[in-house]
């Protein structure tokens, strides 16, 4: 049946209203490049004050964690293709290090700030170290994404940022468990990550050499269609990792190092559409987590909280969890600090908060206000500070211009 003249004024009208928002946003990257504040702070800021000043754009949890997931594929599978396995490999103790143990002992030291210094419950906490943990890769690509920083301080936070995310989301979902499962132990936290990781590792690995293979050696009839088929076989890897109990996250970063170097047909092409694609789902995924945010309803209390928990966690909990992992790589003293630094969170985090919000955790909601406090002092202080740092501790860091990966490496 067709659609009246009223319909298709309203529909139009809805395509407007995206439309113009997302090139409003879009506009907002030459705004934070001479604010020096990275634009998923705007977005996120943009989107929680319009929800708060029209009610009807508020979204719930459980469509915001879809948006999210979707969004954090697309991102994590262009930023494992961007670092590839030949930069992988240069860094890849490091990485592995940090993504694991430096998430696991940062998540401990928050807990115990948690549990000490704010009076919460040791699961309630251990909640909120889960969060908090893992970096951001959204905000971490795009933040290094038009620099150049010299030695590996940058492949190790690029790798980090991505190999912390699924450690982090398997972390916390065992820590769900255990706080909605009255008869559960820690072991439930353990079996739950051990699963994630373990399957998502090798669904991940066999998910990109089959990629890799038909990259290679089956042509297509049209040159749009390689990006797509790129696009479709991530969510395919993210898809079998996932119903076989895996991390898909995981799966989709590792699937996209093994791609990286690969020489293909329209490689280039396929780059330019996934970074493209991969901005979009920055602007997507912060605006739809700014939109459930309520900012009239976080109280002085729960700003001075947040603040607290920024701080230690950048003074205090990364430095400490991080400084041993570091001290037998080669790298300089400021290169060291630099990447203790540079440890910015994100939309990784509001989503990890979203998920105990979704599930019902007890004190879910002061843990979500706390994590979207902590984040956005980490996006405007840290990653705002991000040039002026590494200037400070020498650390080679400069502009490039905006060119396919493939110029770049040439």
């Amino acid at each position: 049946m067709p659609c009246t003249l009223g319909d298709a004024i309203h529909f139009g009208g809805l395509i407007l209203l995206v439309a113009g928002g997302l090139s409003a946003a879009l506009l907002t990257s030459k705004l934070s490049a001479r604010l020096l504040i990275p634009s998923a702070a705007l977005f996120l800021v943009a989107a929680a004050v319009s929800s708060d000043l029209f009610p009807s754009l508020v979204v719930s949890i459980g469509t915001v964690e879809r948006i999210a997931t979707v969004a954090l594929i697309v991102i994590l599978f262009d930023g494992g293709s961007s670092i590839g396995l030949r930069r992988f490999r240069v860094a890849a103790v490091p990485i592995a290090s940090l993504g694991v143990l430096g998430t696991f002992a940062t998540a401990g030291l928050l807990a115990a700030f948690g549990h000490w210094a704010l009076g919460l419950g040791w699961i309630t906490a251990g909640l909120l170290g889960a969060a908090l943990a893992p970096t951001d890769p959204a905000v971490m690509f795009s933040v290094l994404s038009e620099r150049e920083i010299g030695g590996r301080t940058g492949t190790i936070l690029e790798g980090e940022s991505g190999a912390n995310d699924p450690v982090g989301i398997a972390l916390m979902l065992g820590m769900i468990q255990l706080a909605t499962h009255a008869d559960a132990t820690f072991w439930v936290v353990v079996r739950v990550f051990s699963e994630q990781m373990a399957i998502g590792l090798a669904i991940g690995i066999v998910g990109g050499l089959l990629e890799a293979g038909l990259l290679r050696r089956v042509g297509l009839p049209s040159a749009g269609l390689y990006s797509v088929r790129t696009l479709a076989l991530a969510g395919v890897v993210y898809g079998a990792a996932t119903v076989a109990h895996g991390s898909g996250f995981l799966a989709v970063f590792v699937a996209g190092l093994i791609i990286g170097d690969v020489r293909a047909p329209f490689k280039e092409e396929i780059e330019v559409f996934q970074e493209g694609l991969a901005a979009i789902a920055e602007v997507v995924v912060f605006v739809a987590l700014g939109l459930t945010i309520d900012l009239s309803a976080i109280g002085a209390g729960r700003w001075a909280e947040g603040l607290a928990v920024a701080a230690f966690l950048a003074l205090v909990a990364r430095p400490a969890a991080l400084a041993p992992l570091l001290a037998p790589v080669r790298l300089r003293h400021g290169e060291r600090l630099f990447v203790m630094w540079g440890g910015l969170k994100g939309a990784v985090p509001i989503l990890l908060a979203a998920f105990a919000l979704g599930a019902h955790v007890p004190h879910g909601a002061r843990i979500y206000e706390t994590v979207f406090v902590v984040v956005l002092a980490s996006v405007v202080v840290q990653g705002g500070s991000i040039s002026f740092v590494a200037r400070k501790l020498g650390v080679e860091m400069r502009r490039v211009p905006v060119t396919p990966r493939a110029s770049r490496s040439a």
